[in-house]
């Protein structure tokens, strides 16, 4: 069962990824953007937006809606997932917000 600690390495894991503290909640950013952060409790991620909707319909006990922005913003339950599915879902949250010249050669690398 994943942890904050875990959320915080494996997001700073990622290239150009770095934590912001905002109001002592740690969200982690590339730039300016966020592609995940934890607040009051809640592990919130920004993942695709069809692959959130599906999570929402079979794991709605894990992955359930948050009303931010446009909608592609999920509550995630880190108790719910091991640690493999945490990084994919981290790779996927960070791969948002990043050009895809940087992203594609990650993601391709992540599936060999």
């Amino acid at each position: 069962m994943p942890t904050l600690d875990d959320l915080r390495r494996l997001s700073l894991a990622l290239p150009g990824a770095h934590e912001v503290n905002f109001k002592g909640d740690p969200w982690f950013n590339v730039g300016k953007k966020t592609f995940a952060l934890h607040l009051r409790g809640r592990t919130i991620m920004k993942l695709d937006k069809e692959h959130q909707h599906f999570l929402f319909e079979v794991r709605p006990e894990t992955f359930q809606k948050c009303p931010v922005g446009a909608g592609v913003w999920s509550y995630v339950a880190l108790e719910r997932l091991d640690d493999g599915e945490l990084a994919d879902l981290l790779l996927e949250a960070w791969s948002t917000i990043v050009p895809k010249k940087v992203s594609r050669p990650v993601l391709e690398a992540a599936k060999a």
